[in-house]
């Protein structure tokens, strides 16, 4: 008689025991990639030594809390279950938290300074427009202003009386006042007429003065068209504005006012460095800056980031919560396989000779009667009677164990792939 081999174990699923160590290796390399995201994330917040040690700890407790998990039954052990599973949840957001913040900061580190710098480079082509609008009026009056002035000056010295006219323009008014003031004060030296007298050299240095203002308003104005020109949107933050700044404290703002006549005008605003600063270089602030856009401005880079920190804990869970039991086997087959070795057998041939012994109760419930059993299955019963898995029943003068079918179920289920001993014993 010939007999058929087989190399690896096979349990009622169909899983093998290398399909199941694959799957506990890889919940182990998973756990690895998951203790390395919540330490990079940690190591934002704290020192290194005492992150590697917290990121150590809280994937170690992931990875046993899914096999106590694994290993615990949803009826037996409610309350230890559900303790179980509260522990994994919290450490879960733990390290979720952190592997997010690291992967986001990983994603963002090139694309978040390029998008702060363009947003920067777009608020300040606004303000520099602004201001050119406002420079541009200036220039434009003030050369009004500089023409009648001329005109002013030459007219004083042919005709005289200039200042005692009135104007339109409060820029041209002004000056006409204060060359009228000048000249009261040399009433008596030098009356007022025709010729090069002190109003037709005071019309003369503020037509120099406006001129002076005018090309002032130039040169600020050529500055910003080239602070325009010369920028670029992926420019560093700290050198656009410094050369924003530049361009802007050139503006001579008190001419510009006096040019539109207008009162005091509203400058536009230089940026602050705060508000355009990638502020998660610095390290602290990465977690806040994290969720914090995370939950007012998401972009599929925090959904991805997120996505892939809850993936990696949740397969961890589910490739430990599953592999655990069948690596390391249920509690309910080392209890059989305890009362094999009482019997020096295999535990399968073990499970058959007790399966034989059991018979059907009033209600169709699996019994054993209790002068039938062998001492290893004796104390097997004895185990499942203290874990309320079986019950000691009286019927007809003999005593019974009446075993919960669940149990039942599952030695039976034992023997659907048979082992060689199995094999070999059921040929011999």
């Amino acid at each position: 008689m010939s007999y058929l081999s087989s190399n690896t174990s096979t349990d009622s699923t169909g899983l093998t025991r290398p399909m199941v160590k694959a799957l506990f290796v890889a919940s182990c390399l998973l756990a690895i990639v998951s203790w390395y995201t919540t330490f990079e994330g940690m190591r934002l917040y704290l020192s290194v030594w005492f992150s590697a040690l917290a990121s150590i700890g809280v994937q170690t407790a992931l990875v046993m809390v899914a096999w106590l998990i694994g290993f615990s039954s949803p009826s037996r052990d409610a309350a230890r279950r559900s303790l179980l599973i509260g522990v994994y949840v919290v450490t879960a957001i733990i390290s979720i938290a952190f592997s997010y913040t690291s992967l986001y900061t990983w994603f963002s580190a090139r694309e978040r300074p390029a998008t702060i710098e363009r947003k920067l480079y777009d608020t300040l082509a606004d303000s520099a427009g602004q201001v050119q609008k406002l420079v541009t009026s200036g220039i434009a009056e003030q050369q009004k202003h500089v023409v009648a002035l001329q005109e002013l000056t030459d007219a004083e010295k042919t005709h005289g009386h200039i200042s005692q006219a009135q104007d339109a323009d409060p820029y041209l008014a002004t000056v006409r006042a204060a060359v009228a003031r000048e000249g009261q004060t040399y009433a008596q030296g030098y009356r007022e007429g025709s010729g090069e007298g002190v109003r037709y050299t005071a019309f003369d240095r503020y037509t120099r003065l406006a001129q002076q203002s005018l090309a002032g308003m130039q040169r600020s104005q050529a500055q910003l068209a080239d602070f325009v020109a010369k920028n670029k949107p992926l420019d560093p933050t700290e050198k656009q504005l410094q050369a924003y700044r530049q361009a802007y404290d050139g503006v001579p703002w008190t001419d510009i006012e006096q040019a539109l006549h207008s009162g005091r005008i509203e400058k536009p605003a230089v940026p602050a460095y705060n508000d355009f600063v990638d502020r998660t270089v610095s390290g602290q602030e990465d977690l806040l800056v994290a969720f914090e856009e995370l939950f007012t401005a998401p972009t599929p880079r925090h959904g991805f980031a997120l996505a892939l920190a809850t993936f990696i804990d949740v397969i961890v869970f589910l490739l430990a919560f599953a592999s655990g039991p069948y690596f390391f086997a249920a509690a309910e087959d080392r209890w059989v396989s305890a009362g094999a070795a009482l019997e020096g057998i295999d535990h399968q041939i073990f499970t058959r000779d007790f399966l034989r012994k059991l018979v059907p109760g009033p209600r169709g419930t699996a019994r054993v009667d209790v002068t039938a059993l062998a001492p290893g299955e004796q104390q097997l019963c004895l185990l499942l009677a203290a874990k309320k898995l079986a019950v000691l029943v009286d019927d007809g003068g003999r005593t019974y164990y009446m075993l919960e079918p669940g149990i039942h179920e599952h030695l039976l289920e034992s023997l659907a792939s048979q082992n060689f001993p199995l094999r070999a014993a059921s040929v011999a």
